[in-house]
């Protein structure tokens, strides 16, 4: 069968065990020398099809293995097929696919499609993190938003703990119950990067762009303190959100525009949120902004489920270390 290129060919396509392991080979071991994943051999006999594995010729305790080993998928007893569409499908849904409407699909429990959801989020980090964005001449986009649930929906005993905790700290630090949010947006390159913040305040603000941002980009903010003496290090324009939202090229709407795409997504989609898991949740979405189709980079669906399967070797995620909780 050919590849698939939608949702319902992908069903038919990983319905067939064979289907799926020839996928996930040819793009874990795209020279077609397969590998064994515990020892790193090149000695590897041919490919079992009654048992679905390899083997390798060095005498260890692990020698056999299957293409799920050394993956997200490692150790699961949920089988391919049903991984392989939930990846296609958090992949490619617009507004993400809650653990409620994943279980109902695939057959699988909801706590099953829970950690399904969480593990395959780790294949949708982006590996070029540690790398700088901007230059000379860039441009790039730096603001802050806060993720959580409405004051006014609040219970009003949980409201009033919440305002004395946010009394006894200083300004920046919190608002209301909510978690920060910081995101950078290269404009050149089209590309967002968030990460979680403990606050807002002006020395966490700038250390996150001093890391992420070379030296002399032009980096445009609101009028926050929080981006005061940015100028020692780049070309720092701001605009006044009291007074107006555009000047010329300085202005933060890029950022502006992706923020409601995520809270429409944690609001809609997953509704309730902990603190500890937003960081996946930007991932995931960070994932699908960088990797729409544009006129340069006219991307597919199956191109962007190509990436995500490239990138899940090496990952692990357990459910202890999920939940924080001893197993």
């Amino acid at each position: 069968m050919k590849e698939p290129e939608s949702l319902q060919q992908a069903v038919l396509y990983f319905a067939e065990m064979d289907n799926c392991i020839a996928y996930l080979s040819a793009r874990r071991w795209p020279d077609g020398k397969v590998i064994c994943p515990n020892c790193g051999s090149e000695s590897v006999s041919a490919f079992n099809s009654k048992r679905k594995t390899w083997k390798c010729a060095v005498h260890h305790p692990k020698r056999e293995f299957s293409v799920k080993v050394g993956t997200l998928f490692e150790e699961s007893p949920i089988g391919l097929d049903k991984w392989l569409t939930a990846t296609w499908m958090l992949t490619n849904c617009k507004n993400g696919i809650s653990s409620y409407e994943l279980s109902r699909a695939l057959k699988v429990s909801q706590k099953a499609a829970w950690f399904m959801l969480h593990r395959i989020r780790m294949a949708l980090h982006d590996e070029t993190f540690g790398t700088k964005l901007g230059g000379p001449e860039s441009e790039v986009e730096s603001d802050e938003t806060f993720v959580g649930g409405l004051g006014k929906n609040m219970h009003k005993d949980r409201k009033i703990k919440l305002q004395a905790i946010r009394g006894e700290q200083r300004r920046g630090d919190i608002a209301l119950g909510k978690t920060a949010v910081h995101g950078i947006l290269d404009r050149d390159l089209r590309k967002i990067r968030c990460t979680v913040v403990p606050n807002v305040r002006r020395e966490t603000l700038q250390n996150v762009i001093l890391k992420q941002v070379r030296y002399g980009t032009k980096v445009y903010t609101d009028s926050s303190p929080a981006y005061e003496l940015l100028h020692n290090r780049y070309i720092h324009e701001f605009v006044n959100h009291a007074e107006r939202y555009v000047n010329g090229r300085v202005h933060t709407n890029g950022l502006e525009n992706f923020w409601s795409l995520l809270k429409r997504s944690l609001r809609g989609t997953y509704v309730a949120v902990e603190p500890f898991h937003l960081d996946r949740y930007l991932d995931e979405q960070v994932f699908r902004y960088n990797n729409r189709a544009t006129k340069d980079n006219p991307l597919n669906d199956a191109d962007r489920f190509d990436l995500v399967i490239r990138n899940i070797v090496g990952k692990r995620l357990t459910f202890a270390e999920l939940t924080g909780k001893p197993n």
